[in-house]
């Protein structure tokens, strides 16, 4: 449960939710107004433009949802497990999609699909990393299940059950901080267009260099 989460999960899903509501609110102010960490909106208009016969607006959804899933079977294959624990290899995930998301840039700056779909991969890969510790999970791409879980958990207090407040703490905080991302990502988009992305970019890679600092720091202790 979230009782049982490490400082550096609360940590990591906060500054990881920001990011996705930043590159989340890029990708749907600009190139075809579509979201990027959206799957289910995307799937959805995926099936009406099926419907109208819009091939290319097919394409390019079918693209976006393929590339999120190929971003979360990459972040499969790098940490190689489903639990959250240290150890694992997050800083290299953290790292890829550093680079995917300043690949992105100039490609969504060239009005190319590729930029999205680069975007789209990013987002696959750390939404993978943040999955199941001992019951509890963790979502950062997405805040639909966050606020199923807050309702569920506000309807127990409600019959007088008792309040897991850590989980209610995590999903405050992750909700908190996605809508953050995307007021900061927003107000940068209008400033500076898609550069807006660097920062998110420069986010995740800093985080993967603090959780390989935190690893060695870690290891010392340990020897010591």
């Amino acid at each position: 449960m979230a009782e049982r989460l490490a400082s550096w999960v609360w940590i990591g899903a906060g500054a990881l939710a920001g990011v996705a509501g930043i590159v989340n609110v890029v990708g749907f102010l600009g190139f075809q107004h579509q979201a990027i960490t959206h799957l289910t909106g995307n799937t959805s208009l995926l099936g009406a433009a099926l419907v109208s016969g819009d091939m290319r607006a097919s394409l390019h959804l079918s693209g976006a949802i393929a590339a999120f899933v190929a971003g979360a079977m990459l972040s499969g294959l790098v940490i190689q497990d489903s639990t959250l624990r240290l150890g694992r290899r997050y800083g290299v995930v953290l790292t890829i999609e550093s680079l995917l998301l300043l690949i992105a840039v100039p490609l969504f700056q060239r009005g190319q699909w590729l930029g999205p779909l680069c975007a789209a991969t990013a987002c696959g890969l750390q939404n993978a990393m943040a999955t199941t510790y001992s019951g509890a999970v963790v979502r950062t791409s997405h805040v639909s299940g966050m606020f199923t879980d807050l309702g569920i958990m506000l309807g127990h207090a409600l019959r007088g059950m008792p309040l897991a407040r850590r989980r209610l703490g995590l999903c405050v905080l992750v909700i908190t901080l996605f809508f953050a991302g995307g007021l900061g990502g927003a107000w940068l988009f209008a400033a500076v267009g898609y550069a807006a992305l660097y920062l998110p970019a420069a986010l995740t890679g800093i985080t993967g260099i603090a959780y390989v600092l935190y690893r060695q720091r870690q290891r010392m202790s340990g020897a010591a």
